[in-house]
């Protein structure tokens, strides 16, 4: 079934993901974009390495989901890390698979989830493993960003792209039986209207938690987005899915592509990493 806002309305009253990790929050806090941020990670030095021999391979981190349960302040999170291409790893040549398809991988509560996106729809696109049947246990290289600026007016959004500094943004939605998630991410493209005073972000891949069917494990639940907001109180999202190629009419061939957006109610928060 495509992922849209009538699947999406439907899973946030209907659905539920279990299996959330021991982390707690403030379970009685309010909203993201009215009290302190969940978390400041700086996405240009945090890194999940691999420890196993054969591989220690290093990931940069590129957002982060944390879906979150208010009725027992538990929390899981999720790491998304740059994709890259697949490749014969350590070979003495030819190092990129002759068949080449995208790869980008998810961590998050003892799992993997791993995106292989290939020329045509397959059934390998999604796996979840366990982190020892990869590439052993992570070692997450976390930094925390700051200080850190919340941009609460136009000004302050003006004047932090103006200058340069790294923006990151918060976008909390609503789950089924009160769970809550907040996507941060690092603000790849900033549109702004020096005219309209108005800005835009758009920003992706970023792990999008679809509560539209149970999963178990939680980490299932996350599909590949982008996000796009320019106002406080709701986002658009574009999802990775299965999308029909049309030619005169007919199908011709179905691919993994970013299609069937939709806008959902959103709290929105935009910090920048330095002082203004």
């Amino acid at each position: 079934m495509p992922l849209n806002r009538r699947t999406l309305v439907q899973g946030l009253v209907a659905a539920s993901c279990g299996g959330l990790s021991a982390r707690v929050v403030n379970a009685s806090a309010p909203p993201a974009n009215t009290q302190a941020p969940l978390r400041n990670l700086d996405y240009g030095r945090s890194f999940i390495c691999g420890t196993a021999a054969f591989n220690a391979v290093r990931f940069v981190v590129e957002s982060c989901t944390t879906i979150i349960d208010p009725r027992t302040g538990r929390a899981a999170d999720y790491y998304p890390c740059a994709s890259c291409k697949s490749e014969n790893t350590f070979a003495p040549k030819d190092l990129f698979h002759k068949e080449n398809y995208d790869f980008l991988p998810v961590l998050g509560e003892g799992h993997w989830l791993v995106f292989r996106r290939r020329a045509a729809v397959s059934p390998s696109y999604r796996q979840v493993r366990r982190v020892e049947d990869l590439w052993g246990p992570p070692n997450l290289k976390l930094v925390e960003a700051g200080p850190v600026t919340v941009l609460d007016t136009w000004e302050k959004i003006r004047d932090a792209t103006a200058r340069g500094l790294p923006l990151v943004a918060q976008t909390e939605i609503a789950g089924p039986d009160s769970l809550r998630a907040v996507i941060e991410y690092p603000v790849k493209t900033m549109n702004l209207s020096l005219e309209k005073k108005l800005y835009q972000v758009d920003t992706g891949p970023i792990a999008f938690p679809d509560f539209s069917t149970p999963c178990d494990p939680q980490i299932e639940c996350l599909r590949l987005a982008f996000v796009a907001f320019g106002a406080p109180d709701f986002a658009d999202f574009i999802v990775e899915q299965p999308t029909p190629i049309v030619e005169g009419g007919k199908q011709v061939a179905e691919v993994h592509h970013y299609s069937n957006p939709f806008s959902l109610p959103a709290k929105n928060t935009l910090l920048a990493v330095g002082t203004l």
